[in-house]
């Protein structure tokens, strides 16, 4: 499937609301990390900047979480290493949130 041809406009458009998006989605990354938002909230938000977010990242973004641990829990739990948290089940979510909050 061939890529659809923008307008400069339309390009320059693009570019700024993926720009905004990885903003966003940084600033909500350093809120998880400083602890002024929670892991249950992120999870069960309908906010769709941590509903697109990957688990992994997610993870990562706890403090005293890196790649190594991210990955673990992730094998441990089945959730795949591309999953993001809107595709995440009940059970998952679950089972996520008792991991990382022991």
């Amino acid at each position: 499937m061939a890529l659809p041809q923008l307008t400069d406009e339309q390009r320059k458009a693009a570019l700024e609301k993926a720009a905004a998006a990885r903003h966003a989605r940084a600033e909500l990354r350093e809120k998880i990390k400083k602890g002024e938002v929670s892991l249950d909230s992120v999870l069960n938000s309908d906010d769709p900047i941590a509903s697109r977010m990957k688990v992994s990242t997610l993870i990562e973004s706890l403090p005293g979480y890196g790649k190594a641990k991210a990955t673990k829990i992730m094998d441990e739990l089945g959730i795949s290493a591309t999953r993001r948290v809107q595709g995440l089940g009940v059970r998952q979510r679950e089972q996520l949130l008792e991991q990382l909050t022991k």
